[in-house]
């Protein structure tokens, strides 16, 4: 065997040393666009505050919502529609820089990709309707009583997946409590 240069490993793409951040952007585009055809299908089926129920615990909701999580600040004037899109579009343009300048983990990246994708989509909302549309809305139901969650919908999924994604990944980079 003839001893020559030694031939390079060619790294993974989430490993490279300059990141390609072409596949995290598609998947963040993807959750826009199912986001938002979700969205329209609520709006074309439901009427606003009607109520589809499919399992003892989740039904589909048609709700408007102009404030931000659990609906804050949903009451206010009008003011917290542009506060909650300048904030979504800081965190879009922090997370796009984060894809696109720094090498990243493939759960990270994927985390980010998925936060960034929910963050456009209902920073989308905000802009063209001044609401986000929630329709998913799970419940328990105690003692005859029945506990929602407040509503939400696939963008805010996402951006809880997103979040769960960087935990984990940040769990599995810190090695995690040792198990005896």
């Amino acid at each position: 065997m003839a001893m020559g240069k030694p031939v390079a490993m060619r790294e993974a793409p989430f490993m490279s040393a300059r990141p390609n951040p072409g596949p995290w952007l598609a998947l963040a585009a993807l959750v826009v666009v199912v986001d938002q055809g979700s969205k329209w299908l609520i709006q074309h089926a439901i009427p606003l505050g009607g109520t589809i129920p499919l399992t003892p615990w989740f039904n589909l909701v048609h709700i408007e919502n102009p404030g931000a999580a659990f609906s804050f600040l949903a009451g206010q004037a009008g003011w917290q529609r542009w506060l909650f899109t300048a904030l979504g579009l800081a965190a879009s343009a922090l997370i796009a820089g984060l894809l696109a300048t720094r090498r990243r983990r493939p759960l990270f990246a994927l985390g980010l990709a998925l936060i960034l994708g929910g963050a456009l989509g209902n920073v989308l909302d905000r802009v063209l309707w001044g609401h986000v549309t929630d329709f998913l809305d799970v419940y328990v139901t105690l003692g005859g009583q029945p506990w929602h969650w407040p509503a939400f919908n696939l963008a805010d999924a996402a951006i809880s997946l997103g979040a769960a994604s960087l935990l984990v990944d940040e769990w599995r980079q810190s090695g995690g409590p040792t198990l005896r």
